[in-house]
């Protein structure tokens, strides 16, 4: 038929076509591979009870105050409170005092609760100002949920918020959410070095594991002056 033509696409960009496919074969089975090493790594690390960037539970929709509490507001109107899991990891296993009762009100930046390990206690403040609704009782009856999930089942309060908008819009969200908690975490080491130095010069063994890498609950392990500089430096900021 006179205007027409035949192309073998084998003859012209065959060979471009295999070398894409081939590429995509290669590619994909090595970012399954490379996936899975970094979920084996993250989970080795938890296993070992390292403290590292890796291991940290970041989820990406709860406001993150500077003193190391969340918040999450939900359909209903009322906000959940809590502790977030750097502070825990730092800290290890703690029971609440001091806890605020239902129908109470507090402030933004008020005490909410006392965290107690073995006698060292670290004061927590509120994110948001609000009307208590209810206390997390579960946390009394069994305190190791807060460390295993900090988020879900083991929120402090349920607060109805008095002033959310404006009391949450400097709070650090998603991806800034996950760089604050990396910076503080860099952060706390610089702490650790210069604290230890002064208050508990021998324990940098009992805090690195082999490697040099940070442990998990190392607070748990140090004196109460180390306690009382982590409050200041960290629990006590203004947002």
């Amino acid at each position: 038929m006179d205007g027409f033509s035949y192309n073998n696409i084998f003859e012209t960009k065959g060979i471009e076509y295999l070398v894409i496919i081939l590429f995509f074969a290669i590619l994909i089975p090595f970012w399954f591979i490379l996936n899975k090493q970094n979920k084996i790594t993250k989970q080795i690390q938890e296993t070992l009870g390292f403290l590292t960037a890796g291991v940290l539970k970041i989820p990406q929709g709860l406001f993150y105050s500077r003193n190391h509490t969340w918040t999450h507001l939900e359909k209903s109107g009322i906000a959940k409170v809590g502790l977030d899991d750097l502070l825990l990891r730092i800290t290890g296993e703690v029971q609440f005092t001091n806890l605020k009762k239902p129908g109470e009100s507090v402030e933004k930046g008020e005490l909410l609760a006392e965290v107690n390990h073995h006698d060292r206690i670290l004061k927590v403040y509120s994110p948001i100002s609000g009307e208590i609704i209810g206390a997390n009782h579960l946390l009394t009856k069994e305190p190791g949920i807060l460390n295993e999930d900090p988020y879900i089942k083991g929120w402090m309060y349920k607060v109805k918020p008095f002033n959310w908008v404006a009391e949450t819009n400097t709070y650090y969200l998603a991806g800034n959410a996950t760089d604050w908690s990396v910076n503080e975490l860099e952060r706390f080491k610089d702490f650790l070095a210069v604290s230890m130095k002064k208050y508990s010069p021998d324990s940098s063994k009992v805090i690195l594991q082999d490697g040099g890498e940070l442990r998990d609950h190392v607070l748990s392990e140090l004196p109460e002056e180390v306690w009382q500089d982590f409050q200041k430096s960290f629990l006590n900021m203004k947002d």
